[in-house]
């Protein structure tokens, strides 16, 4: 059987540097924020090529707080309309919904599915006050051409780098693109603790320092709260663990790369449509995504061979429950989207034989 995801090998290579952070923690027991938090923090901005960086409990967290950040400043109010991509996780809309702000959808482009900056062109007008770029399956969108359309119109420019640890292009890396960034490090992202955690990325003094105190209670100083705030700290062991596995990540991003270009060499099928790339490091793979007619068809055949996959995501957010005021949108490319991708096995522990096999079955589909 390959897995998916085996995170269990994953992890077990730095099993003795996690064993002696852990028995580091329990003798200092500074469980929450501490020099361990500030260390990964400068860590990750100086990796980012930002200047700051705040720990937060989650990805959720970390783009809720850059919205609310702003909304602190004055630089957004409750009510306004932020453009978000129509393809992407839940969690983008559910920021901008917790934060008080309107979520207006726009639709992917067919080859990257990332947002798509000809839709936004159509789309954008006086109303819409910031936009949220989603590096969708850890492939930078095109933030070159969004930031120039929105650099004159005062419009504030987001990244959701989730999913896109150390992507980079000609401007920088992923969450250092933009206004702010905001990062998950939930356990199967490129760089994943071992639990939940998030962080803000930004070049902006005043937002960081806003977020910094909305993220604890709304204070800077113990029991002396200047704003409502949240509780939302990354946590310092998890701190330790990212700092440790951040080391490899440039390592383990080009790992996911040589899997993915032996994936688009050597995969020959008519029934299946391949990702889009271009051997550039804007893309990091942390998934695999592939096209599917019949998705359970496909699946099915995957399950008999023994291949783990997974579908990110089998439901649009439009079309959840959760959001059912915005199931009558007409958003017919992300549905079909969502209808036929199925994402395949690709992580740094994969072996050239694994590769191979996943290969051999998919050119006998």
């Amino acid at each position: 059987m390959i897995p998916f995801l085996d995170l269990h090998k994953i992890n077990d290579r730095f099993r003795n540097q996690f064993h002696e952070i852990l028995s580091e923690s329990l003798k200092e027991s500074q469980f929450i924020l501490g020099k361990s938090v500030t260390k990964f923090e400068n860590e990750f901005s100086d990796y980012c090529g930002a200047k700051y960086c705040v720990g937060t409990g989650n990805g959720l967290d970390a783009l809720t707080l850059i919205l609310k950040g702003y909304i602190e400043l004055g630089q957004l109010n409750e009510g306004d309309k932020v453009l978000v991509p129509a393809n992407t996780f839940i969690a983008t809309i559910l920021s901008v919904i917790h934060s008080g702000l309107i979520p207006v959808f726009s639709e992917p482009d067919r080859d990257s599915y990332n947002i798509s900056s000809k839709a936004i062109k159509s789309i954008l007008n006086e109303e819409i006050k910031a936009i949220i770029v989603v590096h969708l399956y850890g492939q930078l969108a095109d933030v070159e051409t969004i930031k120039k359309m929105v650099d004159k119109k005062n419009i504030l420019l987001i990244e959701d780098a989730a999913q896109a640890h150390g992507a980079s292009c000609e401007m920088g890396r992923a969450g250092n693109l933009a206004d702010a960034g905001a990062f998950s490090f939930y356990p199967s992202k490129n760089l994943g603790a071992l639990g939940d955690g998030g962080a803000v990325v930004t070049n902006d003094l005043q937002l960081i320092n806003v977020v910094r105190k909305l993220s604890n209670y709304g204070s800077e100083k113990k029991y002396q709260n200047k704003i409502v705030g949240f509780n939302s700290r990354l946590d310092g062991l998890q701190a330790s663990f990212l700092s440790i596995k951040l080391k490899s990540l440039n390592k383990d991003n080009e790992r996911r790369q040589e899997i993915a270009k032996m994936y688009l060499r050597e995969i020959k099928n008519s029934k299946i449509k391949l990702p889009s790339y271009n051997n550039s490091n804007d893309h990091v793979f942390y998934a695999f995504v592939v096209e599917v007619e019949d998705r359970v068809q496909f699946s099915q055949y995957l399950d008999r061979n023994e291949i783990g996959w997974l579908v990110h995501y089998p439901i649009p957010p439009h079309k959840q429950e959760a959001l059912k005021v915005y199931s009558k949108l007409n958003l017919p490319i992300t549905e079909k989207i969502h209808q036929r991708v199925i994402s395949l096995p690709i992580s740094p522990i994969m072996t050239n034989a694994e590769v191979k096999s996943v290969i051999d079955a998919l050119n006998t589909y």
